[in-house]
């Protein structure tokens, strides 16, 4: 499956300019043959925009969600974006994953905050495994932190997660998280993961790209640099299952260790 990555910040604040930018985006990774496009984490509105978080924040099966779901069933492919999921009076750092049909297919919420900013505008979720079925690819969603802890990677891979999809807000001093951690938790759970971040200043953060889909071999398939851009890579079904069948580390855990973990 041909996967695109949008690594841009699309303008912080517009919901307009941001559903744009995807439009041309889903275009472009359409007719390069892609049958998947993801995008960074606050995708739909911004990440660093302060209260307006709250004030953007919609359901998951808000206006936004829907002019999603129209830009996949037009360009004839599945879209993953990050947006704050509003339930309520609770908001959430949320991702949704939708089907090129526009069917919405999987919501997760952010379990893991990363730092005062976060938690001072978020909830975090409770669900740490989320997945859909997707052009015969089991598909999980997680976001940006929660790749930092091997507890989340690996329970998506005792579930059989393929294709891990991480819309991310990366920012620097932390870059060695996409190029070296990222692909060694594709290695360790014998999965795919496509890694999307935002790009540049935006409020108190500096993004630092470096968008990167790593196979389970540990190599990445493709890998973007510092400025906005749309990489794409083959998700590969057949040399996942056989990557799986070589590499032991799954087979040879020992669970009944691990008790003090927990």
């Amino acid at each position: 499956m041909r996967t695109a990555l949008l690594q841009s910040s699309g303008r912080p604040g517009s919901v307009e300019t941001n559903l744009k930018v995807l439009d041309e985006a889903a275009a472009s990774a359409a007719a390069a043959g892609a049958a998947l496009l993801a995008a960074p984490e606050m995708f739909l509105t911004g990440y660093a925009i302060g209260d307006d978080i709250a004030r953007l924040a919609e359901e998951a099966d808000g206006e936004g969600a829907d002019a999603v779901a129209e830009i996949a069933a037009r360009h004839g492919l599945a879209v993953a974006y990050g947006y704050p999921e509003r339930s309520g009076d609770t908001v959430f750092n949320s991702a949704q994953l939708i089907s090129a049909d526009g069917t919405r297919l999987a919501n997760y919420r952010k379990t893991h905050l990363f730092g005062c900013f976060e938690r001072d505008h978020f909830t975090p979720g409770e669900q740490p495994v989320v997945q859909a079925e997707l052009g015969g690819l089991r598909v999980g969603l997680m976001i940006c932190y929660d790749v930092e802890f091997p507890e989340n990677v690996r329970a998506h891979a005792l579930a059989g997660t393929d294709l891990l999809l991480v819309p991310t807000a990366q920012m620097h001093p932390f870059q060695f998280v996409a190029e070296s951690l990222v692909p060694v938790r594709a290695w360790e759970n014998q999965m795919y993961v496509a890694y999307v971040n935002r790009v540049g200043q935006e409020g108190e953060f500096d993004f630092v790209g470096l968008s990167v889909l790593a196979g389970p071999d540990g190599v990445a398939r493709a890998r973007a640099g510092r400025a906005a851009d749309l990489i794409l890579a083959d998700v590969d079904p057949a040399f996942l299952a056989a990557s799986r069948e070589t590499n032991p580390y799954l087979k040879d855990r020992r669970p009944g260790l691990y008790g003090s973990l927990v």
